[in-house]
């Protein structure tokens, strides 16, 4: 009896042609994932990915949880592998799942029979099985509708398989598959939750936070780079690229009026995330914004601030309400780090009285006080770079 993880694929089963592509990244981000847990053999068959352990060193119980935050998988089982005869695949349920059916009430079993050439029908398996682990666990009653335990068959080309159900896996699309987008990363709750549903439509992040020494600390840089260490169980391996915004700040506060800081800074986030998406091959860019929540996210506002750049903005969060964006947060785990009291530059000079609806015009006729293009090119070139 060999222990195995059985994952499922989720829309990538709806591709056509280029389906390959999408399992071969799939399974090539899985063997990022287990890096450090064992050696394992991941290969697919038939719309499901094997995870089989190659050595006794393998955690399979890390593994397990590791997958289940792995972009592209719908659900996750852990199961034993057998011959396909009926009584190898009934030793196996008595002993693999021999936990759950002494401790249940009712049960029943389900059998996909995906090898057509097994000498049973998937009804006749099913129907062996039951009356076997019946006679086995006499307390257990059969109930077709509400069991407390389904004992799951699945029979396919190499081997049966024997398993009590799965678990829901992250969804989505497998990171990468999707191309590659700069996310701007700040240190509240909405740019993590943002990055991880882009994340999960199959994008490659490059993370950018523009940082604004000393007016936000170290312990604000911190905050964030944790941040993207949470986000790289789903978003893989990343580079946070820190972008120094003091300057940038203090010259808008001494040139601009104030009631225009904010939307020039934000301005100036969204030219140098292109200038960064253009050196990385990134095709899009990727804000927290949520229409209405502040001063800076009105449409006219938005309309202003992303009129500078030429690449797509995604705005995941633009419809959503703070109550689901916090229950996501706290979903993938980056809430309680988001919540830590240290502010990040977008709390930098920010006016008494904002412009919510600004004037595209009227914006660039007050940034014509700025060496723009100056300003830019110094904070690329002190660009700190971090591997999480």
């Amino acid at each position: 009896m060999d222990d195995i993880i059985l994952l499922k694929l989720g829309e990538l089963v709806l591709k056509g042609l280029n389906r390959k592509y999408f399992e071969q990244r799939l399974i090539a981000n899985i063997n990022h994932r287990l890096e450090g847990l064992g050696k394992f053999k991941v290969y697919s068959l038939q719309s499901t990915i094997y995870v089989e352990p190659q050595s006794g060193g393998c955690d399979m119980d890390e593994a397990f949880e590791a997958l289940k935050q792995v972009f592209g998988i719908i659900t996750l089982s852990r199961a034993a592998a057998c011959e396909k005869s009926a009584d190898a695949i009934l030793r196996t349920a008595r002993k693999y799942l021999a936990d759950e059916l002494s401790s249940a009430r009712s049960f029943k079993v389900e059998t996909k029979r995906s090898d057509k050439s097994f000498p049973m029908t998937s009804i006749q398996l099913s129907q062996f099985i039951g009356g076997e682990l019946q006679d086995a666990f006499p307390h257990l009653a059969a109930d077709m509708h509400n069991p407390e335990v389904t004992v799951y068959i699945e029979v396919r080309d190499f081997a049966a398989y024997v398993h009590a159900g799965g678990v829901r896996g992250a969804g989505g699309l497998p990171v990468g598959t999707s191309g590659r987008a700069v996310s701007l990363l700040s240190g509240g709750i909405d740019s993590p939750v943002s990055t991880y549903m882009m994340a999960k439509r199959g994008l490659k992040i490059i993370p950018v936070h523009f940082f604004s020494f000393p007016y936000t600390s170290e312990l604000a840089k911190q905050k964030v780079l944790d941040l993207a260490s949470i986000l790289t169980h789903y978003c893989g391996k990343m580079t946070v690229e820190i972008v120094p915004f003091t300057h940038i700040q203090e010259e808008i506060r001494s040139k601009c009026p104030e009631e225009y800081f904010t939307i020039i800074m934000r301005r100036f986030m969204m030219r140098i995330s292109q200038r960064i998406a253009d050196m990385n091959g990134c095709k899009a860019l990727i804000t927290g914004e949520n229409l209405g929540q502040v001063a800076s996210q009105t449409v006219e506002a938005m309309a202003v601030t992303e009129a500078c750049c030429t690449l797509p903005v995604f705005r995941p969060l633009i419809g959503m309400d703070k109550e689901e964006i916090v229950r996501i947060s706290r979903q993938i785990g980056t809430f309680d780090t988001s919540i830590l009291p240290y502010e990040d530059c977008c709390t930098v000079f920010t006016p008494r009285r904002p412009r919510t609806k600004p004037r595209l015009e009227d914006v660039e006729s007050v940034e014509a006080a700025l060496d723009i293009n100056a300003l830019i090119e110094d904070a690329l070139n002190g660009i700190i770079r971090i591997r999480v």
